[in-house]
């Protein structure tokens, strides 16, 4: 674990200094996308409530997440363990890095997720509509969706 940067060998890190917080412990509002900052970012508040998973294992090939934690405390793992942080912390995900994330406690966790540079909202919006339709959220679903945006499960 590092301060925020883009350290490959790293999928989390805290924007407070030092080390995150190592305890084991929804809805999107899509407020920026690419044609906002001519495709250079992207970014989406969303919240999860207690116990809920926002995203499975999964590795991003085309861009870098950013994860800035508003209310609540949200648990991301990074294919080698889990780091738990509360508002005011940053968590990254570059590119080529196994990651998923969930709320692990009992409060809802309302977060911004930022992605570099932008497009993957795109992915949010195809799941959004699949649910709006009626379709069946599955792994299936999630891999083909997920493969339009250069991410694979892992």
């Amino acid at each position: 674990m590092t301060e925020c940067g883009h350290d490959r060998a790293s999928a989390v890190a805290s924007s407070r200094g030092g080390r995150a917080d190592r305890r084991r412990r929804g809805g999107a509002l899509l407020p920026a996308d690419r044609r906002a900052h001519r495709g250079r970012f992207a970014f989406e508040e969303f919240t999860l409530g207690a116990g809920i998973v926002g995203a499975r294992p999964h590795v991003h090939a085309g861009h870098d997440e950013y994860f800035y934690v508003l209310d609540g405390e949200l648990t991301l793992h990074n294919g080698d363990g889990e780091v738990t942080v509360g508002p005011g912390h940053l968590l990254s995900a570059v590119r080529g890095t196994p990651h998923g994330f969930r709320n692990a406690g009992t409060g809802t966790v309302r977060a911004l997720c930022l992605y570099t540079p932008a497009g993957y909202e795109g992915y949010f919006r195809e799941v959004h509509a699949a649910v709006a339709a009626g379709a069946e959220v599955t792994d299936e679903l999630l891999a083909e969706f997920r493969s339009r945006y250069r991410t694979a499960s892992h």
